[in-house]
């Protein structure tokens, strides 16, 4: 089923342009049609606003959702936003007070560049606690993406993330854990990028009756969900990234280097990048460390059209991704405000299915 263009959102037209099934309300589908309700709070920075919107409606768009899906973006109104994005984000986005009204079957919640070694730091912080609270009680799952599942687990769980002492960053490969709805017929193992200076351990969820589902022996737990298997389910990975999503964090990398922002030259992420485009990218290296030095020195552009990176985790998302909308719709039923409105969740969301 197709994602319904319920506002003029320009990502919707952009999924369209590459092949996705997408309806507008003008041809027939209406609010109160039937069908899949999921908010998606966007916390990512100005340059990544839009990006990470289009990253998310193209996996909620490509899996086989037997439901219209409506998407609502909303963003906390507490982050600090240049003009372009804050424009975007008032034409385009929901507020958050009007979703609590009208309901949501599921929520995204998207991962964020920390400022602060300290998430309660963070100017996101009060209010994704906020959010986070009520969708305990209103919503059936709520899906959180890298630095949100950190900070949900402090919240609900008093979870203190552990700083690594260098960066995770590349493409891993993960086995399935625990059998899981989320995880049916998920080809094991497979791959998800990760990029986080950060990390919950399997051992600290555990302790607080988190169920580990995917693991990678070198990045470590990727997806798990809250004890009842379904309010929450946490990624430390980021199977909503583009192919070039590392590339381009790598580029701003190098680019700090070369602007002396920062001291060290980036590594180069884990199993992302071919020999060849190693290569490249090595003798890139060298002739900006070497220019660097120099005084009026002229560097390159970064040569990123010249590299070519195979995005091998889609597929591996499109299943986790359509597996979660199916428990989703089978938990909430076809009457989604009769259950939201007068009662919480029950207390086991997965009795009768797992």
């Amino acid at each position: 089923m197709p994602l319904v263009a319920n506002t003029a959102l320009p990502s919707y037209k952009r999924f369209q342009r590459e092949g996705g099934d997408v309806v507008s309300l003008e041809k027939g589908i209406q609010l109160s049609d039937r069908g899949l309700h999921v908010g998606l709070m966007n916390m990512m920075p100005d340059a990544a606003l839009e990006p990470t919107e289009r990253q998310f409606i193209r996996l909620l768009g490509r899996t086989s959702s037997t439901s219209p899906i409506f998407v609502y973006p909303f963003c906390p109104h507490e982050i600090i936003r240049g003009p372009g994005a804050q424009q975007h984000i008032s034409q385009y986005y929901f507020s958050f007070n009007d979703l609590q009204d009208s309901g949501l079957d599921a929520l995204i919640i998207s991962g964020a560049n920390p400022e602060f070694a300290n998430i309660v730091a963070e100017s996101f912080w009060e209010p994704l606690c906020k959010v986070l609270d009520w969708a305990k009680n209103n919503i059936s799952s709520t899906l959180c993406a890298c630095l949100a599942s950190h900070a949900a687990m402090l919240h609900f769980y008093g979870i203190e993330r552990i700083p690594l002492s260098e960066k995770c960053w590349g493409v891993f490969q993960h086995k399935v854990t625990l059998p899981h709805p989320i995880v049916k017929d998920m080809k094991s193992p497979f791959d998800v990028p990760h990029s986080r200076w950060n990390k919950i351990s399997r051992q600290q969820m555990e302790d607080v009756g988190i169920r580990v589902l995917a693991e990678s022996s070198t990045a470590g737990v990727h997806l798990a969900t809250s004890p009842d298997g379904c309010r929450f389910i946490f990624f430390q990975g980021h199977p909503e990234y583009d192919h070039n999503s590392l590339l381009k964090e790598y580029k701003r990398e190098v680019n700090r280097f070369i602007a002396e922002e920062r001291d060290d030259y980036p590594q180069v992420p884990a199993n992302y990048f071919s020999e060849s485009d190693i290569d490249v990218l090595s003798s890139y290296e060298r002739a900006a460390r070497v220019e660097s030095q120099k005084k009026d020195s002229r560097i390159a552009e970064f040569p990123e059209d010249s590299l070519y990176v195979n995005n091998t985790w889609r597929s591996a998302g499109e299943v986790v991704f359509g597996n979660w909308l199916t428990l989703v719709n089978r938990i909430t039923g076809t009457d989604r405000k009769a259950q939201f409105n007068d009662d919480a969740l029950p207390e086991d969301p997965l009795s009768g299915i797992v």
